[in-house]
């Protein structure tokens, strides 16, 4: 799966958990946390939904690697490599 493939993904699970949120403005480079109203069940939300889609299994400790877009799509690129 290519960057842009991984990014509209993140972009449609952050449509289903926040739906009221205007996406279309979002920066790539700046915490979600900071840009939207992300608590942490949300946070777990975008892990479950990754997890459901992709079989995908993100270890707590890698957790900071999903703070910005940037970040992780950088850090999914080669887990979704296949995908």
């Amino acid at each position: 799966m290519a960057p842009a493939e991984i990014r509209q993904v993140i972009l449609d699970i952050l449509k289903k958990i926040a739906p009221d949120e205007d996406l279309s403005s979002l920066d790539d480079s700046v915490p979600f946390r900071e840009q939207m109203e992300l608590d942490s069940m949300d946070f777990l939300d975008i892990v479950m939904e990754l997890r459901k889609a992709y079989r995908v299994q993100i270890p707590e400790e890698d957790y900071h690697h999903l703070g910005t877009m940037d970040s992780t799509v950088t850090y999914l690129t080669p887990i979704l490599k296949d995908a």
